[in-house]
């Protein structure tokens, strides 16, 4: 173990000032460095060793992310690398049940974070049968040590120990593989479209997958809001890949439900060669969403020509699509784009912003580009000089100006 350690646990620990955003993501890349290297060791390693440098690491990344100004969710994403590794190796090592359960609620309710899950699925190869009995006790034990939530008081001193309660009671039904508690526990007063997508998924997971395309349509006729939107995502999902006959049915059903580009787009893909018989039906409806019609015309139908006339004719506001319009047409007609050009840079300099200085000198110089050697080159830089004067108090635009060569 020692060589093991020696190259993975310096990556992860650090005394290093964390608060700081730049910092913090420097040292979560070391971190995944470690993982990488500890996993890349993994089919020579031995077991209980790599256990055993997977669990100091595991320690030293939750005290690192308790200081981190994690805001990136590198070292996040670095701790759940080892969560998802711990469980393997806790097997694969055989890692006495007792002990391992008497870290899983250490971990869970008297941790440095209180913001990862450990699942009790995962671990349930290295728990064993006795483990398992042990660690059910264990969450009995903790329920009934807590008093009864009362209604009238929203500062649960227990809150943090009923949630353990509830995650555990929700993946031990999925364990059981018990179709009645999987829905009490997930779906719960069914009030939330997303607990309905989350039951269909525990369902999925046990192969319940009848049962789960019946739930996951539930919450995506919940209510039209941004979680029913992503359960129907789900729900073509799981009839792609079991139903596929069901399929283009279901795209058409999410499109009408929400007109945009991403749902032109899925059923698009689904109806394939019978696209034409209903594309008047589609664009007339993806009307009413005038970005979405552009976005779909431009991104999916790769027709640069609907595109700019759609974005005319339905007067798009989206400064970001007109950019990626314009660079597309520009293949068409550059010289038409000149008047959209001169209006995004403009807008670009409205505010004071280093950024956005840069992408107008960066796009200047473009125009320059496609100018250059035409009748429309002295406009261009009569343009930049008239930008020059009208922003002479900016230093920093003049800089970007210079660094790409501007007039």
């Amino acid at each position: 173990m020692p060589e093991l350690a020696d190259a993975v646990l310096p990556l992860i620990r650090t005394r290093g000032d964390l608060y700081r955003w730049s910092a913090a993501n420097a040292h979560g890349r070391d971190m995944h460095e470690a993982i990488d290297i500890l996993e890349s060791h993994l089919a020579t390693a031995d077991a209980a060793d790599a256990y055993a440098v997977t669990h100091k690491a595991l320690a030293s990344s939750l005290k690192v992310i308790a200081r981190a100004d994690d805001s990136s969710g590198i070292i996040g994403d670095a701790c759940r690398r080892l969560l998802d590794l711990h469980p393997r190796l806790a097997a694969a090592a055989s890692v006495p049940p007792a002990k391992l359960v008497k870290w899983m609620f250490a971990f869970q309710l008297d941790g440095d974070v209180d913001y990862f899950e450990l699942d009790p699925v995962a671990y349930a190869p290295a728990l064993g049968e006795r483990g398992l009995k042990a660690y059910r006790e264990r969450l009995e034990e903790v329920r009934t040590s807590i008093p009864a939530k009362s209604l009238d008081d929203w500062r649960d001193p227990h809150s943090h120990e009923r949630w353990v309660l509830e995650w555990n009671d929700r993946r031990l039904a999925v364990l059981d593989r018990d179709v009645e508690a999987i829905i009490r526990t997930h779906a719960r007063d069914r009030r939330v479209a997303a607990w309905l997508e989350q039951t269909a998924e525990a369902l999925a997971e046990i192969g319940e997958i009848d049962l789960a395309i019946d739930w996951a349509k539930q919450a995506t006729d919940f209510d039209l809001g941004h979680q029913s939107v992503q359960a129907a995502r789900y729900w073509c999902k799981l009839l792609g890949e079991h139903r596929p006959t069901e399929l283009i049915e279901a795209r058409r059903y999410v499109f009408d439900r929400w007109p945009n580009g991403e749902t032109a787009a899925n059923l698009y893909s689904a109806v394939g060669a019978d696209w034409p018989s209903i594309e008047p039906d589609i664009m007339s409806k993806l009307a009413t969403n005038p970005s979405g019609a552009v976005s779909f015309a431009l991104h999916t139908l790769h027709d640069p020509q609907r595109a700019w006339d759609l974005a005319h004719e339905l007067d798009v506001e989206s400064d970001r699509l007109w950019m990626s319009v314009a660079d597309a047409y520009e293949r068409i007609d550059w010289v038409a784009t000149l008047p959209v050009h001169r209006r995004l840079i403009e807008a670009e300099l409205q505010d004071a912003d280093a950024r956005r200085y840069r992408s107008a000198a960066v796009r200047l110089a473009h125009l320059r580009k496609l100018a250059n050697g035409t009748e429309h080159a002295a406009g261009v830089d009569e343009f930049i000089a008239d930008l020059r004067l009208v922003h002479k108090r900016r230093p920093r635009l003049k800089q970007e100006f210079d660094r790409v060569r501007l007039p």
